[in-house]
């Protein structure tokens, strides 16, 4: 039986063309420190590059 691995399922979602995205990482804490523009990008999901995408996926049997 596969099953999914929940630690990739909690970090990663699969987009409808089948790419992952990720959240921004660093974005929980010491805020005051970072400047607007990098705050204002960390809001904005992020693709994974192709080559980690790989063994994600296989992580993620059911799509999800």
């Amino acid at each position: 039986m596969q099953k999914t691995k929940k630690s990739v399922a909690k970090r990663f979602k699969l987009s409808a063309t089948g790419k992952l995205i990720r959240r921004t990482p660093g974005f929980r804490h010491l805020l005051a420190n970072k400047s607007t523009k990098s705050k204002r990008r960390a809001t904005r999901d992020k693709l994974v590059a192709p080559g980690h995408s790989a063994p994600l996926k296989r992580c993620l049997p059911f799509g999800l």
